[in-house]
């Protein structure tokens, strides 16, 4: 059988497929949703969601991710702010897994918020500690994940 599949496949009578493995996936994310959004997107792969730091920490020291997306503004009084990074906003996990080298090191990170200001001081940080980090802003990232981690 599989001599038969693979004639007609260099003859391009048949279509070849290759289903990824479902892979392990964190966001931190305030808003319900985008939680929704990447269910979505990530559908049949695990998807943990944290709203905050302290639940983003648990969940980073508890698992390994194969991505970790990451907000920076997580209360509405971040939304439009004139100040810049607190301990309650995503650069306080950003800052945080730099410190940790141990943990994450091998998950791909992409800072997806809106504020591309605290989203270029996240990718900084992570990078000045070895990390593989990106900001794509949220309008780009439904590609982008289709990109990576393509179904």
């Amino acid at each position: 059988m599989s001599i038969l599949r693979g004639v007609l496949s260099k003859l391009g009578l048949s279509s070849v497929s290759a289903e990824r493995h479902p892979i392990r996936v964190f966001l931190l994310d305030d808003d319900t949703r985008r939680h929704d959004w990447f269910a979505k997107r990530f559908d049949g792969d695990y998807l943990d969601v944290a709203e905050d730091v302290a639940g983003a920490q648990e969940l980073l020291t508890a698992n390994h991710y194969d991505a970790i997306f990451l907000d920076h503004d997580l209360l509405p009084e971040h939304y439009g702010s004139e100040s810049f990074d607190d301990e309650r906003t995503g650069y306080a996990v950003a800052l945080w897994l730099a410190s940790q080298p141990e943990l994450q090191r091998a998950s791909t990170i992409l800072v997806h918020t809106r504020n591309a200001d605290g989203a270029i001081r996240m990718v900084e940080e992570l990078r000045r500690a070895g990390r593989q980090a990106e900001y794509v802003p949220f309008p780009l990232l439904a590609q982008k994940i289709k990109n990576y981690w393509q179904r």
